[in-house]
């Protein structure tokens, strides 16, 4: 393709990606004009239009509403995404450096439970959780989420750690380096790219995920996708009250793609080539 018909194509393309941002934008606009109107503002007829006044109160009372479940997906979010990073970390060094025979089908075994949908596994997973007494609770929770993250977490960490030259390995087993010495001291420092990576991968999973929330805990456990589904919940809904409760929701997320967006890349692309 000549540098001309690069040049004809650029306007084109330009165009396209500005239709696809205006495509995307246009439901946080509805989102975010419904939730600054007063309820009784709320009609088909004018629900394009900007509210007459910000009516604030509509964030205030969708986070007091949402402030239980907020709590309770902080706590889920974070404690399941450390212990899934740190399992899978670990994993990963195994599989990478301390192969064992029979260590690629096991390897192969794990990747499996990537491609389990939740909805298949929903069942037994409860019966589970109510056999060793656990169900309905938080732990419940987080014990299925870090379960379910660990084959993810293992690929992304052995596809990390294949890059470290096994001549470092081998050198630090020399030196009198056992196992923990070697992964706590050279591999868990190198780590930090493949931790950013899974950190937020999990993080963004466990927070949107809604089957798990809503049929393995109760109401006190539920986490804040629950939460939300029950502001829209009757026949009268307030709208401007799920719209905000949708923005309060996706704040945290959202904040961790602009704050780590680029090591997201960046950690993605750290393991994709040997030099």
């Amino acid at each position: 393709m000549s540098q001309n018909t690069l040049r004809r194509v650029s306007p084109i393309v330009y165009v396209m990606v500005l239709a696809a941002m205006v495509i995307f934008l246009v439901p946080i606009y509805m989102a975010l004009i419904t939730a600054l109107k007063n309820p009784a503002e709320i009609n088909l007829a004018t629900a394009w239009n900007l509210p007459s006044y910000p009516y604030w109160q509509s964030f205030v009372e969708a986070y007091n509403m949402l402030l239980p479940s907020l709590r309770n997906s902080l706590v889920l979010t974070i404690t399941g995404t450390v212990l899934s990073a740190l399992v899978g970390s670990i994993n990963g060094f195994v599989f990478s450096k301390n192969r064992f025979r029979g260590s690629e089908v096991v390897f192969t075994l794990f990747l499996f439970g990537m491609f389990i949908p939740y909805q298949i596994i929903l069942i037994p997973l409860f019966q589970l959780l109510r056999a060793i007494g656990i169900y309905g609770s938080l732990y419940g929770l987080i014990l299925a989420h870090v379960v379910y993250g660990i084959p993810i977490t293992t690929l992304i960490f052995r596809n990390f750690y294949d890059q470290i030259p096994d001549s470092i390995v081998e050198s630090a087993r020399l030196d009198g380096a056992g196992f923990f010495g070697l992964y706590g001291r050279l591999f868990l420092p190198l780590s930090v790219p493949g931790f950013v990576v899974v950190g937020i991968w999990q993080f963004t999973q466990i927070w949107n995920e809604f089957l798990w929330g809503v049929t393995l805990t109760k109401q006190s456990s539920q986490p804040v996708t629950v939460g939300l589904a029950q502001l829209a919940g009757g026949q009268a809904v307030n709208w401007n009250l799920p719209m905000a409760g949708s923005f309060l929701a996706g704040f945290p997320v959202l904040l961790i793609y602009i704050f780590f967006g680029r090591y997201f890349i960046r950690g993605l692309l750290a393991g994709s080539v040997k030099e």
